[in-house]
Order: structure tokens, then C-alpha cells, then sequence
């Protein structure tokens, strides 16, 4: 216990049973979340002890048990913590739209892990793009070219226009946000708006 205490990687080193001894792992993920790895499954498996653990790091849902993976409460905690925990959930719950909001608000970068009927979902598209505009790279190809979706993406970081569609950078709206967030964002605009 003194071990875990002090570096909670030494649970990697203990006997298989400190390793299942709900204490000894305990100690340990509070010294250093990622030692969950090295608890026996019957502990990744403990939903107590890991609900504990995601909520103080969302990524740590790699280490539990399939069976949490696909807890949604245990899911929600964990993104609602750090959004590419989207990552490690069940199939089932990447399609769940509350889910991945939760996720994509958090960091919208794990839209990246969201099914794909959900990177299609204009609502979720705009939630994930709103936090970071590069999360557009993971949105649907329509969604991409969408003007709401675009303007979004430019009034996070205005040389997003430099992947706008050709029809988008003629924008007049779409350019001045971009322009207004970053004036060197007018390199991408149309000849025409350049002379404007």
C-alpha cells in the first residue's frame, strides 16, 4: 500500500492479489490514474471505482471494463471530463447524440469518434465546430461545404476559410467573420472580395 501511495505505477509490480484488493488499486489511481491498466479485470470492471476515476480523467475509460464502456452514466462522466474519452466508449454510445454532445462541447475534436450518422448531424457538427473549428475535418462532406457550419468554423479561427468552397469564399458574410477573427483570412477570399 506504502508502494501505490508513493507511485501508483507500482501497482504494475504487485502480486495478482494487491492488484484486485479494491484499497491497494485505489491508492494507486489516485497517485496516478493511468495505473487502472494494471488492476485485475474484476476491478476495471468495479463501476464505483471507475466512475471515480473518469471523472477525474475522462481518458482512463480506455482502461475499464467493456462492460463500462457501454455504461452510459460511466460514458457521460468521462467525456463530459475530456471529450476524446469518445474514443474508448462502446460502439453503441459513439451514436448516441447526447453522448457526443456532451463530448464534442467539451473538445470538439472527438467528433473524430462520433458515428457516422452523428458527424452528419448539423446540431452536433455546430456544437463540435463551435469549440474548435478544425473539427470540421471530421464532419460529413456536406457539412463541410454548409454555409452555417463554415461561418461557425470562421469565427473560431478565420483562416478556416482556406477550405471553404470556392462558392463560400465569394461570401460576403463568411469573409468579413473571417477577416474580423483574422485579417490575414482575405488572402482566401474571392478576387472579387479582395477588391472590395
Amino acid at each position: 500500500l506504502a508502494a501505490v501511495k508513493a507511485d501508483g505505477m507500482a501497482l504494475e509490480y504487485a502480486s495478482p492479489e494487491l492488484r484486485a484488493d479494491r484499497e491497494v488499486v485505489l491508492a494507486a489511481v489516485q497517485q496516478y490514474g493511468r495505473a487502472l491498466r494494471h488492476a485485475l479485470p474484476e476491478l476495471r470492471a468495479d463501476r464505483d471505482l471507475v466512475l471515480a476515476v473518469v471523472t477525474q480523467n475522462g481518458l482512463l475509460l480506455d482502461f475499464a471494463s467493456e462492460e463500462l464502456q457501454a455504461d452510459r452514466e460511466v460514458v457521460l462522466a468521462a467525456v463530459q471530463q475530456g471529450g476524446e474519452a469518445l474514443e474508448f466508449a462502446s460502439e453503441g454510445l459513439r451514436a448516441d447524440c447526447e453522448v457526443v454532445l456532451a463530448a464534442v462541447q467539451q473538445d470538439g475534436w472527438a467528433l473524430d469518434f462520433a458515428s457516422e450518422e452523428l458527424r452528419a448531424d448539423r446540431e452536433v457538427v455546430l456544437a463540435a465546430v463551435q469549440q474548435d473549428d478544425r473539427a470540421r475535418y471530421h464532419a460529413s462532406q456536406a457539412l463541410r461545404a454548409d454555409r452555417e457550419v463554415v461561418l461557425a468554423a470562421v469565427q473560431q479561427h478565420g483562416r478556416a476559410l482556406a477550405c471553404a468552397s470556392e462558392e463560400l469564399r465569394a461570401d460576403r458574410e463568411v469573409v468579413l467573420a473571417a477577416v474580423q477573427q483574422n485579417g490575414r483570412a482575405l488572402r482566401h477570399a474571392s478576387p472579387v472580395l479582395k477588391a472590395d
